[in-house]
């Protein structure tokens, strides 16, 4: 039985609340904190009834350490699931690490403004040292490895999908599949339909990021960088058909780099999300972008994606499928999907 402290109310995060509720046994206790009461508060009234898991809700800066930490410090939990914006990562971070609890996110860091001098400086210097350009990468909070191993507390990242699922996957094939793997293709399958003309999944402003960077994969121990969605390849997924799938950046690609030497890693998504993410970002790149409340692009009003609502509408299945390969000596193959 655990408490734990839930930062972030909007989709994502309200699918990970419910999953929570449905394991009561599991989270016997849940808070939501976010910067908006009201979304928080309705979310309780809508789950309670259908849940033994306690729920409690608080108003939280998720931008601000110290308001993030007070949180934490009345409230007791046993960890924190950060399911807020990848922008506050790290200050997520610094408030666990200051009121001695554990961290959980499903996103690694990127920086909301990339014009700013000093993250500027920090990522050219990457970009040079490692050979990718996109904005997201794991540099920043593995860096807290130490200060997090000297607190006696875990930091778990990047426990969603992709990465966290696909993780957990290679490392299961790794272990009771084969005795070496050398090549890795991660295929992400949005075999469903919604309705609307742009399909994002998460954020729209950080989804868009995403499909607009250069695509990139890990090969003979370096990097290899490509121009955006220049690589496209046709996968048969089972239940789901054919689909025209993109090479992207993706963050697990590192993480699976490091525990798994030499293999060559891939990161694939279906047409039907990246060429409405090329849409989308042909609007995002011909309008001055501007904040709301909601954080929502203008281009994406009155659509889902900047609405904050689930996806009422969808109908068909999406696909995470990995496909392993030996190619030396007794070769093999092995895909797992879900």
């Amino acid at each position: 039985m655990s408490k734990l402290m839930i930062v972030g109310c909007g989709g994502v995060a309200s699918v990970a609340i419910q999953k929570c509720c449905q394991n009561s046994e599991v989270f016997d206790e849940i808070m939501i904190a976010s910067r908006t009461l009201s979304k928080c508060e309705a979310l309780k009234e809508k789950l309670q009834p259908t849940t033994k898991t306690r729920i409690s809700t608080g108003a939280v800066d998720a931008n601000d350490m110290r308001d993030v930490s007070s949180w934490i410090k009345t409230w007791h939990p046993d960890a924190v699931l950060n399911v807020a914006l990848p922008y506050q990562d790290l200050t997520i971070m610094d408030a666990c690490l200051d009121a001695g609890v554990h961290y959980i996110d499903t996103a690694n860091y990127e920086a909301e403004d990339t014009e700013d001098p000093r993250w500027r400086a920090i990522y050219e210097e990457r970009c040079k040292r490692l050979g990718f350009t996109a904005y997201f990468d794991y540099s920043w909070q593995w860096a807290y490895q130490d200060k997090f191993k000297e607190a006696g507390l875990t930091a778990l990242l990047g426990s969603g999908f992709d990465p966290g699922v696909t993780s957990v996957f290679a490392a299961y094939a790794q272990k009771h599949y084969f005795d070496e793997i050398h090549t890795i293709d991660i295929l992400d399958c949005n075999g469903g339909d919604h309705g609307y003309p742009f399909a994002t999944n998460f954020n729209p402003e950080l989804n868009l990021r995403e499909v607009s960077a250069p695509g990139s994969y890990w090969e003979d121990g370096k990097w290899i960088e490509i121009p955006a969605m220049s690589i496209k390849r046709e996968y048969d997924f089972p239940q789901v058909g054919k689909k025209d799938m993109y090479l992207l950046h993706h963050e697990e690609i590192e993480s699976l780099a490091k525990n798994i030497p030499g293999v060559k890693l891939r990161t694939e998504l279906s047409d039907s999300y990246e060429m409405s993410g090329k849409r989308g970002y042909a609007a995002y790149r011909s309008c001055e972008f501007q904040r709301t409340e909601n954080r929502a692009h203008p281009v994406l009003k009155g659509t889902a994606a900047g609405s904050g609502l689930p996806w009422p509408k969808n109908r068909g299945q999406d696909q995470h499928r990995l496909h392993f390969h030996r190619c030396e000596g007794r070769q093999r193959e092995k895909y797992l999907h879900l």
